[in-house]
């Protein structure tokens, strides 16, 4: 996607330099662009945990490139793929990437070689997994636009599930961006996504980008234009998903599933197959969750005469908890956008469409 009109990816390997991979700094926008320099598999770990890097997509990306890097410097590479593993628990791309690297590997002379084509391999996938997701999404889009007198459709998102969160194009966004590209008329409704705001500063910096028209609300105000039809459609990401339909996003994500399912607007998750957990049946039960600083949710960072800065907003001595992710069962999900088409939000759909699973 586009940042001051130039195509950018989330991660690539610096040209004319392949022991350095780059990466675009995401905690300091949308006030400030930068691109970090990472040179080893700590590098990695670092900017995974403290969230330089972040995303679904984006996380097995820089964990297939982390495991390069590992490699290049001569490392045990199970030791790596478990410091990578250990970072963030939510997310099964992360997991997921790492292991195919150890599988890429095990018969492998040239490890280097093989981790390094295996990073860009996943990578490459990613985003042309969520330009497919793209593709699915708008034509759901266009239906809508086509039932409406002015054409207008309003699309509720919540966190960033866009290419920032992704190597390219997105999960949510995808179809966003996709139909806006065929002249659909759009309008996004970016949830803030309290507590670090990536509604707010990412993917309303995205929109912003790429000239789609759209508003920042207060995570508590879906509901409201939902009861008065000001949405007509939500699209959310997802970090896991089980075979059987349950979907981990971003905590607040299972709330504006309720007040989707009370007023009667369909509620989609958008996900490549690599975000599925073939293994977990019951999300509620099983699917770990994130539990983060409690600075996240006392202070909030901001622009205060041109310096990012963090201001508290709550008593420095009260507790807060940080539970970074929530569970959306699938009864409240109207259909999962996937790289390979839409399906219902339960097993045999899901099955159906990934048949090569279905035997474990």
């Amino acid at each position: 996607m586009n940042v001051n009109k130039k195509h950018y990816r989330t991660i690539w390997v610096k040209e004319g330099n392949e022991k350095i991979i780059q990466i675009i700094d995401q905690r300091s926008l949308p006030y400030k662009f930068i691109i970090e320099d990472l040179k080893s598999v700590d590098d990695f770990v670092r900017a995974i945990k403290e969230m330089h890097v972040r995303g679904a997509g984006l996380i097995g990306a820089a964990a297939g490139f982390g495991m390069y890097l590992a490699a290049l410097n001569n490392d045990d590479l199970n030791k790596a793929g478990e410091k990578l593993k250990a970072t963030r628990p939510t997310a099964v791309n992360l997991a997921w990437a790492v292991d195919r690297q150890l599988k890429a590997i095990e018969n492998a002379e040239d490890k280097v070689k093989i981790t390094l084509e295996t990073a860009k391999n996943i990578a490459d996938e990613d985003a042309d997994f969520c330009k497919k997701i793209g593709e699915h999404g708008a034509k759901i889009i266009e239906k809508i636009s086509k039932k409406k007198n002015n054409g207008l459709v309003n699309i509720l998102t919540h966190c960033n599930a866009g290419w920032l969160a992704f190597v390219d194009y997105g999960s949510a966004t995808a179809p966003i961006y996709a139909a806006h590209g065929k002249g659909i008329k759009v309008h996004v409704w970016v949830d803030e996504t309290r507590p670090r705001n990536q509604g707010a500063r990412l993917t309303a910096w995205e929109l912003l980008q790429q000239g789609v028209p759209h508003t920042i609300i207060s995570d508590n105000a879906g509901g409201h234009l939902m009861q008065h039809g000001l949405v007509d459609i939500c699209i959310v990401g997802t970090d896991r998903t089980t075979y059987t339909g349950d979907v981990a996003n971003k905590i607040g994500t299972y709330l504006k599933a309720l007040a989707a399912k009370d007023n009667n607007v369909p509620f989609y998750v958008a996900l490549p197959s690599s975000s599925f957990d073939w293994k977990i049946k019951n999300g509620i039960k099983k699917i770990p969750i994130e539990q983060r600083g409690d600075e996240e949710v006392k202070y909030a960072q901001g622009l205060v005469n041109s310096q990012i800065k963090k201001v508290l907003l709550a008593p420095k001595d009260s507790p807060a908890a940080n539970f970074a992710f929530d569970v959306t069962p699938r009864r409240l999900i109207s259909g999962l956008i996937t790289e390979r088409g839409v399906c219902k939000a339960n097993e045999e759909s899901i099955l159906n469409l990934y048949p090569e699973h279905k035997y474990g």
